[in-house]
């Protein structure tokens, strides 16, 4: 299982030189990908390029880019010019987001939520292959080719919580990145309803990249109430919401982050790869001053266990 890190969220938002310091720290460490959100803080894309244009070997990926704000003609031309400058090294990942933030902040329509995404990715996957798209549904209508020197074609994942969504994402999409989402739902509602997607389409085993809080700590009872805090927020939105109750009534301490010591991040890991998890995506839980330096270096010494 890869582990990568988080970073640059609403809680942590690093100039664009800190946050490219700290990724050129995660490449020495070993660390597999830098993970970068896509609403609140900086462009991803464009971050990414910078990021990119600082590093060698490091994996940037988007998790992830709203879709509705995009044309994905725009999207794909602004993801292969990332991929260029990135030396071929971008993960795109995409997803729907919320209500509350694409009715209420941006003003857009929330409507014909699958039916949109499948849209979506019919037109912005052949371009990211590199391909020239004549596509007509009943939102886009899009006939173009792009040419873009140096793009590699950018691996699409998708961020599918929901039945249809991981339909889409096993058939169109190299896997989904997740959020809220804890090893139950992950064992049996995401990951046999995608392999299912996937086999049907005749596409390779999907990735699966988990996004958790984690924190290597001894203060279990503080990290857990910050969880718990994070989780009351994440659990206004739907679609978290329907993978909490999936979770169970334990979620909110024990099902949506790692913490407490190496012995409980290790069999924590340990149920995410025995599921079949590709990634783990860290996003680091603020406890105390020293929380983020003991976990990155506790993820760095396991990034070479079996």
């Amino acid at each position: 299982m890869r582990i990568g890190v988080m970073w640059g969220g609403v809680r942590d938002t690093p100039n664009l030189a800190e946050l490219a310091r700290r990724t050129r720290d995660l490449e020495a460490r070993g660390f597999d990908t830098l993970w970068l959100p896509g609403v609140f803080g900086f462009d991803p894309l464009v971050a990414a390029a910078v990021i990119g244009q600082a590093t060698d070997r490091i994996e940037i990926g988007t998790a992830v880019v709203p879709t509705y704000p995009r044309h994905p003609a725009a999207l794909a031309q602004q993801a292969l010019t990332t991929a260029a400058a990135c030396g071929g090294r971008l993960t795109l990942g995409i997803g729907l987001s919320h209500p509350a933030v694409i009715e209420n902040l941006l003003g857009l329509s929330y409507r014909r939520r699958a039916s949109h995404m499948l849209e979506y990715v019919q037109v912005l996957g052949p371009l990211l292959r590199g391909e020239r798209i004549a596509f007509r549904g009943e939102e886009y209508r899009v006939e173009l080719g792009l040419n873009i020197p140096d793009a590699p074609p950018v691996p699409l994942m998708i961020a599918a919580l929901g039945e249809r969504m991981l339909e889409i994402a096993g058939n169109h999409a190299q896997g989904t990145i997740l959020w809220c989402t804890g090893p139950r739902a992950i064992e049996r509602h995401i990951a046999p309803r995608l392999r299912a997607a996937a086999r049907a389409a005749g596409r390779p085993a999907p990735r699966i990249v988990a996004g958790m809080h984690i924190a290597l700590t001894s203060k279990v009872e503080l990290a857990r109430q910050k969880v718990a805090k994070a989780m009351a927020f994440y659990g206004q939105m739907p679609s978290y919401r329907a993978m909490l109750e999936r979770e169970g009534a334990r979620v909110m301490l024990d099902g949506m982050a790692l913490v407490g010591d190496e012995r409980a991040l290790d069999a924590g890991l340990d149920r995410l790869r025995d599921l079949g998890v590709s990634d783990f995506e860290a996003s680091m839980l603020p406890v105390d001053d020293e929380t983020e330096a003991l976990t990155l270096a506790y993820l760095e010494s396991r990034l070479q266990a079996p």
